[in-house]
């Protein structure tokens, strides 16, 4: 149909077959036949099966191939490859935070709950028991030495506190005993 509509000498056919294809196209999907960005999606359909070579007045805007080959720029990643990757990429934007933070009682609770984070993440993923000493001198490198817990006396939380895991219910407590006398079923002919 399109080969046709190219092969009309005159303007005025040539728009008659493409109306006429419009309209085919849009029977295809009738219940999108009457959208207007439907229209314009079957002209835009129209115009690259005839490989934009198709000279008619379209109420659309004609697309240009070029704009339909152009392949999209790469998108960018971001580029981040922590030391510690056990911790995940939050820990260094809880820190950069806990430094932006005034000297009290409330950035030494932050700093703390951040060196418990990091003692569990740790834990999550190495599955071994860890020194205290060992997290508060990953804290102190990835603060670039702002933050140092090593001169404090105390502790972070045990490690069974904090990979306490929740009870897991089974339905074998749920069941009740049934003795042989009640059981009667068990002798019986099934068919």
């Amino acid at each position: 149909m399109i080969n046709y509509a190219k092969e009309r000498p005159t303007k005025e056919e040539r728009n008659e077959v493409a109306k006429a294809i419009i309209s085919v196209m849009g029977n295809l999907q009738p219940h999108l036949r009457d959208v207007p960005d439907f229209q314009h999606k079957l002209w835009d359909q129209l115009f690259i099966m005839a490989d934009f070579d198709l000279d008619v007045n379209s109420p659309y805007p004609k697309p240009l191939k070029e704009e339909l080959q152009a392949h999209p720029e790469p998108l960018e990643y971001p580029q981040n490859f922590p030391k510690y990757r056990f911790y995940g990429n939050n820990i260094k934007t809880m820190i950069d935070v806990a430094n932006t933070w005034e000297e009290g009682d409330l950035k030494e609770a932050l700093i703390y709950t951040i060196a418990n984070h990091m003692k569990k993440c740790f834990l999550n993923w190495n599955k071994d028991t860890v020194e205290d000493d060992v997290i508060f001198k990953h804290l102190y490198e990835l603060s670039g030495g702002t933050i140092n817990l090593k001169a404090e006396d105390e502790d972070l939380s045990d490690a069974s506190t904090l990979m306490r895991n929740k009870k897991k219910y089974t339905a074998t407590s749920n069941k009740k005993v049934h003795s042989k006398k009640s059981n009667t079923n068990r002798n019986r002919k099934r068919y």
